[in-house]
């Protein structure tokens, strides 16, 4: 059973942690109640993304990534087992 969590819909008053400024090396920092509230932790590794429909970058956090991942290929092998079991009948 994986890790992850049931992520239900959440208001835009959930999701917002305010703004940040990108420093003169590129760095921001992650507000304290966005860390806290995504158990982001400090050495803990981020991916970092472009978002696909504008200028904007999304971050994840690697394990979360990689437990999402195994979870979605583990339902897409089920369904591809009941599309042949289906075509075999």
């Amino acid at each position: 059973m994986s890790k992850l969590k049931k992520q239900t819909w959440c208001s835009l008053d959930e999701q917002f942690f305010g703004a940040v400024t990108v420093g003169e090396r590129g760095q921001v920092v992650i507000p304290a109640d966005a860390r806290k509230k995504l158990d982001i932790n400090p050495g803990d590794k981020l991916l970092v993304m472009g978002h696909p429909y504008g200028a904007g970058v999304v971050l994840a956090k690697i394990e979360s990534m990689r437990e999402f991942l195994s979870s979605f290929l583990e339902g897409l092998s089920g369904v591809e087992r009941t599309i042949q079991d289906d075509g075999q009948e």
